[in-house]
């Protein structure tokens, strides 16, 4: 099993409005995209000067999985409110036992 992490934070463009879309796109992903068996997510509520904005986890069956997320339309479908409005992202995929 592969686990995905994956940490972002926000331009200030990333509004209320746009956030409950890109959410609402997020919880549709598991159950709906072969391979991925289970994904978390949430925002920060610290907000300390080293937090980051919101993280996702989620737990593929293969790294053959995630290549199928990548593409997948319905992780496609949230890009376009993701990505433009990302100041930064990061990421690490690695092997659970």
């Amino acid at each position: 099993m592969i686990r995905h992490v994956l940490m972002i934070r926000w331009k200030d463009s990333f509004t209320d409005d746009i956030r409950s879309k890109w959410v609402e796109g997020l919880e549709k992903l598991e159950g709906n995209i072969p391979g991925l068996l289970k994904l978390i997510h949430g925002h920060d509520i610290l907000k300390t000067n080293n937090s980051w904005d919101h993280v996702i986890i989620a737990d593929f069956t293969s790294t053959e999985a995630i290549a199928v997320y990548n593409t997948h339309p319905l992780h496609e479908a949230i890009k376009p409110y993701s990505l433009p409005n990302a100041e930064e992202i990061a990421y690490v995929d690695f092997e659970l036992p």
